[in-house]
């Protein structure tokens, strides 16, 4: 039997993105300021950089001002900067403004695509001698005969659907080093083995995710508007769903427009993605589209948890940065700066130990006494307060915000878990979504082709079901099939086999969002990584 080849590094980090390569230059950096070599290597399962990255998105630029303070200098994507702000509530036909919340104004902030954003910090990490390898899942945690982790194995190459290897064969690559972070995004596999493995959420509240899905447009000249920023609340979703907009005029006559839900949702029946289509049809949205043209399409599931449902940051031998650990400010819609600041923070407590000790604790020290755990802990009873309806968390969302000011002697508890919140078929009525008409709105796979989604067809699917018999006996029997409404991207399909029903999976549609691996009520299917560089290739989301 082969061996694998093994490299060894320093530290390395799994997930090209905001924070594993902030976390990189800030390691090369302190490795230079103090004249000690750490060798830093950064793997990325996307094609590119860049591919697999998807968000709104605006970016605070604290955490860059901190890291690369002459950025501006660099050439860096930020282009746009934030002109104004408006928040809307809809009904079906109309629109009414409301007070922007104090943590959405936006003034001195910029519209970019993280994807071009990634791109440019790749650069700088490469600049200052950071090896990143695009193309390479990380499959496998290493572990040593302590259960330390020790690093991570990439995904075989070549194997054929039924596990075999194939002609074109290739074995993993061992990468071993004295600490590994684990930067993967929103709900990562390896992320998730190791929060099981280490029990680093047991005093903890579960997180909780959202989905938000989003169309890069084109617009008519006339309709572009560098720099203004609309979101909006209330229409199409009811008032026990947690969701809304977003709408970003970029340069260019580009804008970005998305939709985001709570995964909390109650209703099998519900389609974030047919809800997010027939939000655009909406009048206020509609004229801004109208002439222009759907240029990418992408979605992702994003951590809604807050400071309470963070877990446990450390482990003997590595740490988790980010998304993976769950660093968004909700109210704010943001989570770049923070995932940026988390990753600097733990270049740091890496750097001043790692030749010292297995478990770098002092990165959860030095993580609550920033500005960031500060942000974070102000609105951790703004999402949670959702759960009550959404009259009633507006009321309180301003009483916590305007009269306690993020300081009240009390935190609230999330709802419990988005898988267990979704209910029975027979409690709720089918949906009947509008069918798209192909200029403002599109059928799901018409919207994948423009994602760049591509995976190796004869490969090991990499969508798993713990339980083959679950998908009809229980989600059929029960729920009707949800995981053929809530993925954005068409993998699941009920077809008819002898005269019975059978989920088929798609897998080469595949997204990478992860909503099937969080909402999924009997938690019976499992994300894990395909093969390097299979998935989307966005191009400036």
């Amino acid at each position: 039997m082969s061996t694998r080849e093994v490299m060894e590094y320093d530290v390395v980090i799994v997930g090209a993105g905001p924070s594993g390569l902030s976390a990189a230059i800030k390691l090369k950096q302190l490795s230079k300021k103090n004249n000690k070599d750490i060798s830093v290597c950064v793997i990325e399962k996307g094609s590119e950089v860049g591919a697999h990255i998807v968000s709104g998105a605006v970016i605070e630029t604290k955490a860059l001002d901190e890291l690369i303070p002459d950025w501006n200098s660099k050439n860096s994507p930020l282009k746009t900067q934030a002109k104004d702000d408006s928040f809307l509530f809809l009904t079906e036909t109309k629109s009414y403004k409301l007070p922007t919340p104090p943590q959405m104004h936006n003034k001195g902030n910029y519209i970019i695509s993280l994807s071009d954003f990634t791109k440019w910090l790749a650069q700088e990490a490469e600049a200052l001698e950071v090896e990143i390898y695009p193309g390479f899942s990380a499959s496998e945690i290493l572990f040593n005969e302590k259960n330390n982790v020790v690093g991570v194995a990439t995904c075989d190459m070549g194997r054929l659907k039924d596990g075999s290897e194939g002609p074109n064969f290739e074995q993993g690559i061992e990468l071993r080093a004295k600490q590994t972070i684990f930067s993967e995004g929103c709900r990562g596999h390896l992320g998730k083995i190791l929060v099981n493995k280490f029990k680093l959420n047991a005093h903890s509240s579960p997180q909780t995710y959202g989905i938000g899905i989003k169309e890069l447009w084109e617009v008519d000249p006339k309709k572009s508007k560098p720099g203004s920023i609309m979101h909006t609340t209330g229409w199409p979703l009811k008032s026990d769903t947690y969701g809304g907009s977003f709408l970003y005029h970029l340069d260019n006559n580009k804008v970005s427009i998305g939709f985001v839900i709570g995964l909390d949702y109650k209703n099998p029946y519900l389609s974030p993605y047919m809800e997010f289509q027939r939000f655009k049809h909406h009048p206020e949205i509609k004229k801004i589209l109208e002439g222009g043209r759907r240029i990418n399409y992408g979605a992702r599931a994003l951590n809604e948890g807050g400071v309470q449902s963070l877990p446990k940051l450390t482990f003997p031998g590595g740490l988790l940065s980010g998304c993976e650990a769950g660093f968004l400010n909700v109210p704010k819609i943001k989570g770049t700066h923070l995932a940026m600041k988390s990753g600097i923070l733990a270049a740091e407590a890496i750097f001043e130990d790692i030749d010292k000790i297995e478990e770098i604790t002092n990165y959860e020290k030095l993580i609550k006494s920033s500005w960031l755990w500060s942000e974070l802990y102000k609105v951790r009873n703004i999402r949670p307060s959702f759960k009550w309806g959404f009259w009633k968390a507006l009321a309180y969302s301003a009483i916590d915000t305007y009269i306690f000011r993020g300081k009240a002697p009390w935190t609230i508890d999330h709802h419990g878990t988005d898988h267990e919140s979704l209910e029975n078929k027979n409690k709720h009525q089918i949906i009947d979504y509008p069918k798209p008409d192909n200029i403002i709105s599109f059928d799901r796979l018409t919207n994948v082709s423009f994602s760049g989604t591509n995976h190796e067809e004869n490969q090991p699917c990499h969508l798993t079901l713990k339980d083959e018999t679950v998908p009809i006996s229980v989600n059929l029997d029960l729920y009707d099939n949800p995981e053929t409404r809530y993925c954005p991207a068409g993998v699941y399909e009920i077809i008819t086999e002898n005269d019975k029903p059978k989920l088929q999976i798609n897998a080469q549609n595949c997204v990478h969002c992860k909503t099937c691996d969080i909402k999924d009520p009997t938690q019976n299917i499992n994300w894990v990584t395909p093969q390097g560089g299979g998935g989307p290739n966005y191009q400036g989301m």
